[in-house]
């Protein structure tokens, strides 16, 4: 579940936010690789190498093919040489761009802790790139914090008792 729960006055200058960059906010940099989108990446193993002291695999990450309106991560990942979760990414997002856009993206990193004593989430990305548009250079920063982590839990109560049919004729004692 997504919240925004403050949204500061915009800086951004000579630059828009387009639905692409949106939706590597929301998909592309709090990267997660799950199971059933593997097949959608060729993943090549790099070697050992710390993040944060923490020792990983490193994989560099990348499409086989793209499909048109999707978005997709390419870098490398850092992955936990315990837990087998992602604790660090370092890419940018790609996608198939409209003839003649002139749509670029920063490269991101994006950190990640464990929360909940087991899995890694996400709390924050950064960017600091310079896009080169064809009315000349533009450099962004950028950096989005995740925080407030929440577990969801659910409670719900199963009786046994005399199984109710609806359609089933009434008793003459029985209420409608």
């Amino acid at each position: 579940m997504e919240k925004v729960v403050r949204a500061p006055m915009s800086t951004l200058r000579n630059i828009q936010l387009t639905p692409e960059d949106e939706q590597d906010l929301r998909n592309v940099q709090p990267f997660v690789l799950t199971t059933s989108e593997i097949p959608d990446y060729e993943i090549r193993y790099l070697g050992k190498q710390n993040a944060d002291e923490i020792p990983c695999y490193v994989f560099a990450v990348k499409p086989k093919k793209m499909v048109q309106g999707k978005r997709y991560f390419e870098g490398q990942i850092w992955v936990d040489d315990r837990d087998l979760q992602i604790v660090k990414t370092y890419g940018k997002g790609v996608g198939l761009l409209k003839k003649g856009s002139d749509n670029q993206f920063p490269k991101f990193e994006t950190y990640r802790e464990q929360i909940d004593g087991k899995y890694w989430f996400p709390t924050y990305t950064k960017a600091d790139d310079t896009l080169h548009f064809q009315s000349g250079p533009q450099r962004i920063r950028m950096t989005v914090k995740y925080e407030d982590y929440k577990k969801y839990e659910g409670r719900s109560v199963i009786k046994y008792g005399e199984v109710l049919d609806e359609n089933a004729p009434k008793k003459p004692d029985q209420k409608k």
